[in-house]
């Protein structure tokens, strides 16, 4: 399959069909050059010798033919073809006359070579055919001649009648000699046609190259440049297309560069401006959290009419703080400084912790069985459990039921039942330096994987394209509620620093209801492997091991 890609590949590349359009066009143009000289060179060698053959012919028949009396014998006939034929011409003759009315006889200096069989019917009836004198036609009887052909040779055939009576004259020459004459010379046009298309396709080559060397500089600057080498440029020189070409691509690689670094100047600065307003804000936040607890401690004595405002302060005080601890989480994620802190975590015990940390055991189903350990980072699992959770319950509705599995990850699973022997990565270090009968190679190739399943309305086919992006709500008409759009946002960005992800989509029921929506989150059970991928990235971030 893949030496056809490559062929086919081959076949269509701009090389080729440079070198294939210079040999056609040097080809039509050999072979159309050759066909009209071998059509010229031939019309002039056998219109040669025919006007020779037939000159020399019509002289004889005038010298000796003419001569014969009205009634010839035989032999009379034949001495005078054999003095006609006699000639430098090479033609045999055939003179035929009548002995009495009716009664034809015939002289042929050659009898074993010429006949009268071997003269067209056609030519015949033309010789003998008498035409009126008149002012435009001054002979009764013409000279008429035709090329035929004997086996593979090819012959002139001519003949004439004596005027007054005479006797009828037919010479027959061969055409071998003229025959290999252009014999030898189409051989030698086919040759020089040959020739031709092979300094084509030279030429094309030579063509080819320098025309496709300014072209593939140019597809490998571009190919730099989708790498995000902006600094690429080609050099410039010569004035044609090409040349400006070059100038064009340099212009716009210039352009680029100083974008994507206005943008990113505009984003850092962003990001620094995020950061530090969110560490700025930690300062009277941590006092007014402090306040509001003991407001809040405070509220069952306060008067009835301030106490709304003060549950208000308290609600709004606690979403503000945790906005706060959002930008800064997605600051450290934009930065690259996220990390992760790697421990070995029982997945059952860490999600009924999560959901006993916020007062969900009641609202939620855990279907998770006992020993599931992963290598993860608790802090983040924690966070994109209780983002999901939280989401299932606030949007969804209850109960949320929480499932836990293992699966063979695509990689692996991509390697089961073909007939290759798998490739080892020594330079994997997922599994580096573990022990042979380490416990972590249980954990090897596995996948975690927790669906999150409420029983809501489900998610409107408009917004799952959108759940996970930054500052998204599904309702523009309540653009104030008790959530942030980041939580989302946020627990995406943890599944993928350990190298996972998190799909939303929707459950039907038997009669293809929509029944509610399910979140499943897939981690690799063992993340240790990502450090080596983030410094590959040049993420800033790594990885800790407790």
């Amino acid at each position: 399959m893949s030496k056809g890609i490559v062929s086919v590949l081959r076949f269509t590349s701009l090389r080729l069909r440079l070198v294939v359009v210079f040999a056609l066009v040097a080809l039509t143009a050999a072979v159309s050059a050759s066909g009209i000289a071998y059509w010229l060179n031939r019309e002039a060698v056998l219109k040669r010798t025919q006007d020779g053959a037939l000159n020399g012919f019509r002289q004889e028949m005038q010298n000796r033919a003419a001569t014969l009396p009205p009634r010839p014998t035989q032999d009379e006939l034949r001495r005078t073809a054999e003095q006609m034929a006699s000639g430098t011409a090479g033609y045999s003759v055939l003179l035929v006359g009548e002995r009495d009315a009716g009664k034809p006889i015939v002289g042929a200096s050659n009898p074993d070579e010429f006949t009268l069989a071997d003269v067209p019917s056609s030519l015949r009836t033309a010789v003998r055919t008498k035409r009126a004198v008149t002012d435009a036609n001054m002979f009764p009887y013409h000279l008429f001649w035709q090329r035929t052909q004997r086996g593979s040779t090819p012959y002139l055939v001519g003949g004439t009648k004596i005027d007054g009576g005479g006797p009828t004259g037919y010479m027959f020459k061969s055409l071998a000699a003229e025959k290999a004459d252009l014999n030898s010379l189409s051989w030698s046009l086919g040759i020089a046609t040959g020739l031709a298309v092979i300094g084509s396709v030279l030429l094309a080559q030579v063509a080819a190259t320098t025309v496709l060397r300014p072209v593939h500089r140019l597809g490998e600057a571009a190919r730099q440049l989708g790498e995000g080498k902006l600094d690429t440029r080609l050099r410039v020189s010569g004035t044609d297309e090409l040349a400006d070409l070059s100038r064009t691509f340099n212009s716009a690689a210039a352009s680029l560069q100083k974008r994507v670094a206005d943008m990113s100047a505009r984003e850092e600065a962003s990001r620094r401006f995020v950061a530090d307003m969110s560490h700025e804000l930690r300062t009277p936040l941590t006092a007014l959290t402090a306040v509001t607890e003991v407001l809040e401690d405070e509220q069952d004595s306060l008067d009835p009419m301030i106490a709304p405002a003060v549950a208000l302060v308290v609600s709004e005080t606690r979403r503000l703080n945790d906005l706060v601890e959002n930008l800064m989480e997605v600051t450290r994620f934009d930065a690259g400084t996220a990390r992760l802190v790697l421990d070995d975590v029982d997945i059952a015990d860490q999600i009924t912790a999560c959901i006993d940390a916020r007062a969900w055991l009641d609202a939620v189903d855990l279907d998770a069985e006992r020993g599931i350990v992963s290598r993860l980072d608790p802090r983040r699992l924690d966070v994109i459990l209780a983002n999901l959770i939280g989401n299932a319950l606030k949007h969804g509705g209850s109960p949320v039921r929480v499932s836990v599995r293992t699966e063979l990850s695509e990689r692996v699973a991509g390697d089961v039942g073909t007939d290759e022997e798998p490739e080892t990565d020594s330079g994997d270090d997922t599994w580096e330096d573990a022990p042979e009968d380490s416990p972590e190679d249980s954990r090897a190739g596995e996948d975690l994987v927790i669906a999150v399943r409420d029983h809501g309305p489900g998610i409107p086919e408009e917004v799952l394209p959108h759940v996970f992006d930054r500052f998204y709500k599904a309702s523009a008409s309540r653009p104030r509620s008790d959530g942030s759009g980041l939580g989302l946002s946020i627990a995406m960005e943890n599944a993928l620093i350990h190298g996972g992800s998190i799909t939303a989509s929707n459950s039907t029921d038997a009669d293809g209801r929509v029944d509610g929506a399910v979140f499943v989150l897939r981690l690799p059970r063992d993340a240790s492997g990502i450090a080596r991928e983030l410094r590959t990235r040049g993420s800033r971030g790594g990885v800790e091991e407790s």
